[in-house]
C-alpha cells in the first residue's frame, strides 16, 4: 500500500492563529516555519491515535484482488474515485457498476472490484478526517496539535539533526491517548 497527501489539511486560519497565540507570535515572518511544524504535529497525531485529524484528500494504492481491499487513512468521510492502474502505468477511472465501496461504522473504507479486472494495482481517493475545520476538531486533539507544535518550535535548535523524535511528549500522548484506535490485524 502506498499513500499519497492529494490535498492537505488547511492549517494556515484558525490553527496557525492559535500555535502564534500560544508561542506568542505576532509578526508573520515564522508563519511558514509555523505551518510546517503543525503539518507535522498533525502527521504525528494521526500516527499516534491512527486517524486522521484534520480532512484532507488522501490517495491509497492497493493492491488488485479478489476479495475486499481497505484503506489505512481513516475516518473517511466520502469516496472520490477508484481508478485501476494498468501494466503500462495509465490510470482509467472505474465507473459505480465495477466495484462496491462501504464506509463502515468505524469509518473504514472497504472496497471490492465486482469484476475481475487487469491491472497492477487499484488507487482509491478518499476524504479522510475527524474533522472539517480546526474549529470543530476535538479540544484533546487540537490541544495536543498546538502543543507538540510549540514544543518543536521551541526546542528547533536544541536537538542535533542525527536524533529521531519518535513518539510526542508525555502530555500531548495523555491527550490524544483517548483517540487512539487501535487495529488488529
Amino acid at each position: 500500500m502506498q499513500r499519497r497527501i492529494v490535498e492537505p489539511a488547511d492549517v494556515g486560519g484558525e490553527a496557525l492563529a492559535d500555535l502564534k497565540s500560544w508561542l506568542g507570535i505576532t509578526r508573520p515572518n515564522e508563519d511558514v516555519l509555523l505551518i510546517g511544524l503543525l503539518q507535522s504535529a498533525l502527521s504525528m497525531c494521526e500516527g499516534f491515535t491512527g486517524q486522521t485529524p484534520l480532512s484532507q484528500l488522501v490517495e491509497e494504492r492497493l493492491p488488485i484482488q479478489g476479495e475486499q481491499s481497505a484503506l489505512t487513512s481513516r475516518p473517511v468521510s466520502f469516496l472520490s474515485r477508484v481508478e485501476i492502474v494498468s501494466q503500462g502505468g495509465d490510470r482509467t477511472e472505474l465507473n459505480a457498476s465495477q466495484f462496491e465501496a462501504e464506509i463502515q461504522a468505524n469509518g473504514n473504507l472497504v472496497v471490492q472490484l465486482l469484476d475481475s479486472i487487469e491491472g497492477q494495482a487499484l488507487v482509491v481517493t478518499a476524504s479522510v478526517g475527524l474533522s472539517d475545520t480546526w474549529d470543530a476538531l476535538p479540544a484533546p486533539l487540537k490541544q495536543g496539535i498546538i502543543r507538540l507544535s510549540a514544543h518543536h518550535y521551541r526546542d528547533r535548535d536544541r536537538h542535533s539533526g542525527d536524533k529521531t523524535v519518535t513518539s510526542p511528549p508525555a502530555i500531548v500522548s495523555a491527550l490524544w491517548r483517548p483517540w487512539r484506535a487501535v487495529r488488529l490485524t
